[in-house]
Formats: C-alpha cells, structure tokens, sequence
C-alpha cells in the first residue's frame, strides 16, 4: 500500500486505529494513492473488501440434513458425514438445507437455507424479531421440551465435567410466566441499524439508520431496531418507542459505537414486582438543554415511573457500576417483594431478572439449606442479600459477602427495613474477605450457600469452603459447567446429595442449577 506522506500526517487517532484494524501489512500487494486525506477510511473499506474476498473460501451447500439434537448456546445440531453441525433457530426433527458458514476438521456451523419438512415438535414463535434478535433462540421450541433439554444440559455437563457421584436430576423447575418475565432490560441506541433482508435492495438514503434495541450477535456496532419485546411488562414497550421517536423528531444523535460519537447511549428500563418502574437513560456526553427537554418529555409521559434516572457515560465500554447515576424525578430505588419481605433495588443492584421464578428458587436453596434455627450461615455473593435475608428467620445468624459495595449497603437496608436483626454484611473481594482469619472471628458455619458469578468460585475460596468444612453447601449456579468444575474440587470432602435445575429463562438455552453438598 502507498500512502502520500502529506496524508498521514493528517490522519485522526480513530484514522491510525482503523489503519491498523484493516491490517495495512495484509495490502501491501493492493496499490492505492490516497490524495484527499477524508477518503482515507473509504479506500481503505474498498481495499480490504476486494482483499477478503480474494481470501474467502467457497463454502458448500448441505442438503436434506435432518437436525437431531440441541448444543450449546441455544443452536440445535445434525451429523453430515460424522461431522457435527451446529445450526441457529431450527429444532429437532427438521430437515433443512444448509449453508455452511464455517469449516473446520471436526465441526461446521451453518445457517438453514431452506426447510424441507418441519419437525412435529415445532411451534410458532410469539415474537417478530424470531430469528434475527440474538434473545429467545427456543421460541420454536415447545416448553416442556426446552425444560427437558435443560435438564440434560445439567446431567452431560455435571457428568461429563465434575465425574463426581450424582443423585437422580429431577425434572426442570418450569417457569409459570414464558413472556414478559423480566424485570430488567438493557438496549442500545445506534447510528448503525440491522438491515433487515427485505431491505438489503433498498435505497440506502431512504431508509432510518437509527436504531434502539438489541445487539446483533457477533456484530458488535450493530443493534436490531425492536418494536416490541415479549420478555418484559408491555411498558418496557411503550416507553422505549417514545423516546425512540422524540428523539428521532428531535433529531438527537443516536450513538456511533466505533466512532465513539453521539448523543445517546443506553436506555435501561426496570420492573418490579410490587409494580414500580424505574428508569436510567445514559447520554455519551452532557448537553443540558436536550437532556432536560427529552427527560421532561418522558416524565409527563409516562407518570408511572417510579425512578427517573440519567448518566453522562463517556468511557469507551457500556458499563455504568463505575459512573454516577444522577436522580431526576421519583426516588433512587424501586421495590421488589418476596414472601412478606421487601427488597430495596437501586440502578445498580443484582437482583434475579425474572421476579416471580427467583422466589422458586430461594424456596429450592432454603430447602437444600436444612436450617433448624440454630446455624451461622455463611451467604457468598451475597448481592442485596435476597438469600440471606430470605433465609434469616429459619437460621441462628447469616453473614453475607459481596463485592460490590452499592449492594451491601443496598442488603443492610432491606434487613433494616424488613426487622432483621440477625444478618451481617461485609464488602469486598471474595478471596479477600472469606479467609482462615474471617472465619476465626465470626465462627465456622455451619451452612454456606453460594452463587458465584459465571465464572464460579476462585481456587482460594474453595480452599477455605473445605478449611471451614461446614456440613452442608448450598451451590447455586447460572453456569453448571463451572459448577461442576468446583464439584470436582470439593468431591474430597463433600458428596452431591441433591440437585434441582431451575428455569429462569424461558425460551433461552439459559439453565439455573441448585446443587446440595453434605459432608462425607
């Protein structure tokens, strides 16, 4: 590639990390003078198009495959020649054409072209967005089927994985709402719309290239424009659609992800159990007079919103825990409610996303726990101590642990607010708090209940869990490959006497897994 000298000089930071995002030393057979500096990125685009697609491969076309099984992440599966398949949005019993999208010795993926027959297990999905929404994969998929195939989920991967004794897996705790069961939602505003196949043949400049709603899966500047979503209460609907068309009418800048450009960012929208509603929009940058005029508008609205929030988030990444939420209308913080007990949730609490199946759950963990009255419970990942306070009345004393600060004090609230007087709660780096020295000075438990994050439990923290050897532990997971992992870690001392799967999210390859260990 040659470059006129007089150019690069010119070129923006955003300009030199393209450069190398399109990787210049691929091109150097690719001659292009670049004379005016501003179309530096489009010859680029144009070089490394005709580069690709002198690389591509031709990938074949697989006819009348049947599809025999469901795999991980929500695709199902079929075998071409001993070779697995792994196939998005069809079910088993289907017979499709497919295009393979990626080859390599032991496996493809593919997307189907083209459906034969269709599976007798097969059902309509509810939703339009069906198929290209990265959410909601089963929707195709009858409930008790995809219950079922979450319980083999569990079974192969503790099995496989933990090669501990396991008891008989039950059934798939199902839950009673498969729609509008979340009480969280987060969506993106983006200048860079998801074309829609339909629209591939249009007149770029006539169609709206703004779009509010959910990330396209594997493209990350890319988000899919939703009307309306069936996994939170309709309002969730109505709310985002009007403030997608103010600010539209408005003509308030929708955000650039790569160019790091635009005036609105994110738009996180929670419900409640107990009927509340709060609300965050998130702004990339400051303009108080727009800020103010499109909060107003959505209060007047929408005079049900409990919590109307903003944030100026200017950080190259969507993560907010490490910013300042800044109150509006309303107060900082809705209510969840659980069994007489109230749960204080500001904007940047962990609470269970779908409220009324999270209750199934805690009854499941509480259960497991076997608690007379007399035991110290230790809860780690305490959150907002939902299970801690949930179980306190039943046990002698729970301390609960929790890396986020904003989540302890949010737990010390609901305890104070609900008269629970036998709970404590420590903030800080699991590893860190939970150590030889903790234990010695509070007491060895005699239950620990445990819901780590995806990624399970650190090392050290098992050690000290099999250090402290209390006679039972309670292991919730959202993740039963890493639960299993830690199973084999805690096998020489513990063996797996119970376990209940738990569906939190219909519709999703998505799997809650309650594990009981005793003391051998």
């Amino acid at each position: 590639m040659i470059i006129a000298n007089k150019n690069l000089k010119n070129l923006t930071s955003w300009h030199k990390k393209r450069l190398s995002y399109v990787g210049v030393p691929q091109l150097l057979r690719i001659r292009i003078w670049l004379l005016p500096s501003e179309n530096v990125i489009s010859q680029l685009e144009i070089a490394q198009e005709k580069f690709m697609a002198r690389k591509k491969k031709v990938l074949p076309v697989l006819e009348d495959v049947r599809i025999v099984g469901l795999a991980a992440e929500g695709k199902a599966l079929a075998k071409v020649n001993d070779v697995v398949v792994f196939v998005p949005f069809v079910v088993p019993g289907d017979v499709v054409d497919l295009q393979v999208t990626r080859k390599r010795s032991n496996f493809m993926e593919a997307r189907a072209i083209s459906i034969k027959s269709y599976s007798q297990r097969r059902c309509l999905p509810v939703c339009s967005h069906f198929g290209f929404c990265g959410g909601c994969k089963w929707q195709n998929l009858p409930y008790e089927d995809q219950l079922e195939y979450k319980r083999q989920q569990v079974v192969d991967q503790l099995g496989r994985i933990a090669k501990v004794e396991l008891p008989v897996i039950p059934p798939t705790l199902g839950s009673h709402k498969t729609e509008f069961y979340r009480n969280k939602l987060e969506f993106t505003f983006s200048n860079k719309r998801w074309r829609l196949p339909d629209e591939m043949l249009s007149d770029e400049q006539q169609l709206q290239t703004d779009a509010l709603g959910f990330h396209i899966p594997g493209m990350f500047d890319k988000v899919l424009d939703i009307e309306k979503c069936w996994l939170q209460d309709d309002v969730s609907n109505r709310i985002r659609n009007e403030i997608r068309r103010y600010a539209l009418e408005k003509a308030l800048t929708f955000f650039d992800l790569k160019r790091q450009e635009g005036f609105l960012r994110t738009l996180i929208i929670r419900t409640s159990s107990t009927g509340e509603l709060m609300l965050v929009v998130v702004f990339f940058y400051e303009d108080e007079e727009r800020r103010e005029d499109l909060l107003r508008h959505v209060a007047a609205n929408f005079p049900q919103i409990t919590s109307l929030m903003y944030c100026i988030n200017s950080k190259p990444n969507d993560t907010i825990t490490d910013q300042e939420i800044i109150l509006f209308g309303g107060r900082e913080y809705i209510y969840e409610e659980m069994e007489g007990l109230k749960f204080k949730i500001g904007p940047k609490s962990f609470y269970q996303t779908n409220s009324e199946q999270a209750y199934e759950l805690y009854k499941v963990v509480r259960d497991f726990a076997g608690l007379s009255g007399q035991e110290l419970v230790y809860d780690l990942y305490t959150g907002t101590g939902t299970i801690a306070n949930f179980v306190a009345r039943q046990a002698k004393r729970v301390l609960g642990i929790e890396y986020v600060p904003e989540a302890i004090e949010d737990a010390r609230v609901n305890a104070s607010y609900n008269g629970i007087d036998n709970v404590s709660f420590y903030a800080g780096d699991m590893k860190d708090i939970l150590t030889d020295d903790f234990i010695g000075k509070h007491g060895r438990p005699d239950v620990i209940i445990t819901d780590p994050p995806r990624a399970g439990m650190h090392q050290s923290v098992l050690e000290v869990i099999l250090k402290a050897a209390p006679r039972r532990v309670v292991y919730v997971s959202c993740n039963p490959a890493t639960q299993a992992r830690d199973l084999t870690l805690l096998d020489s001392q513990y063996r797996v006497t119970s376990v209940q799967p738990v569906d939190m999210f219909p519709h999703t390859h998505h799997i809650e897994n309650v594990v009981l260990l005793e003391l051998r």
